[in-house]
């Protein structure tokens, strides 16, 4: 066990410090004041930071933390602890280790005893979150997707049945198809899609998913979004042979695919979006209808 009190020892510290997300007007006094007390300041890109470093007239040693080079970038900043230097990480924009480098650091770094002191400040989840209209508590912070298509699609079965509110990041040149695909495996759950957050054209669309869908090719910027979580109540565990059994049974009547799938989900309770990907061999077992 470690018991850490940041400030009644002595020990070097690594501090981490989020910078703003948009507006420099969000920097606060005090992420400011430990900038200009340590001693090396990491972070991601030093032309990035020099620039909102020099706005804030803070002239420190900058060294590069990124993800391709984390675990030697920890192991060096682990000897700049050692030497009794203080140390600031900071990310282009927003709080280090949400979706941004850091977290080989804090961990390498508190199991070796030294203070690991967080600096309140920005962060788009929460803010994304507490606007979004959706609900706040529980939230499940999930970032970004992977890029590969059938690796999204894979992941996002993975929360479908979560009943609390998601966060995601995206990309604007992602942003429709990841939408189209939350509504092809989530259904058409209220989502809310942050924009630009803290600048001049920030933008909150609250709406639907099949309604956000609409203008998402004209959407630009870095995006957070917020999507409602499964409001179903708990299914029942059943037999979903038989319920396979009940889709192909229907269809042998005449019904198309997708009317088999209604009626048998009005008779036995149990969703569309289950069933569905039952009938297309997306879980439970191996069988499918093509």
């Amino acid at each position: 066990m470690i018991r850490q009190k940041s400030f009644e020892n002595e020990k070097p510290t690594l501090y981490l410090v989020p910078t703003p997300i948009g507006n420099l007007s969000e920097m606060t006094p005090r992420a400011v004041e430990v900038l200009k007390h340590v001693d090396v300041i990491a972070c991601e890109d030093t032309r990035t930071s020099g620039q909102l470093l020099k706005h804030f007239e803070i002239s420190k040693r900058l060294i590069a933390y990124q993800n391709f080079n984390e675990d030697a970038s920890a192991n060096g900043i682990l000897n700049l602890l050692s030497q009794g230097y203080n140390v600031a990480l900071i990310s282009d924009a927003g709080y280090p280790l949400i979706s941004d480098p850091g977290q080989t650091v804090v961990s390498r770094i508190s199991a070796h005893g030294y203070n690991v002191v967080p600096v309140s400040g920005c962060s788009a989840v929460l803010n994304a979150l507490v606007a979004s209209g959706l609900i706040v508590q529980p939230f499940l912070f999930i970032g970004f997707l992977p890029s590969a298509n059938n690796e999204s699609v894979r992941k996002m079965r993975e929360y479908k049945n979560y009943p609390m509110t998601m966060i995601f990041y995206e990309a604007p040149h992602r942003i429709s198809r990841t939408i189209r695909n939350m509504r092809d495996v989530f259904g058409d759950r209220r989502v809310c899609i942050a924009r630009e957050m803290t600048k001049m054209h920030e933008e909150f669309i609250r709406g639907t998913l099949s309604e956000v869908m609409e203008i998402t090719d004209t959407l630009k910027g870095e995006m957070v979004i917020v999507v409602e979580g499964n409001r179903d109540e708990p299914e029942k565990d059943v037999d979903m042979s038989h319920i396979l059994t009940m889709v192909k049974e229907a269809m042998e009547c005449g019904m198309s695919k997708s009317e088999a799938v209604k009626e048998v989900a009005k008779k036995t309770g149990i969703s569309k979006n289950r069933i569905y990907d039952l009938v297309h061999g997306r879980q439970e077992g191996e069988n499918r209808i093509c």
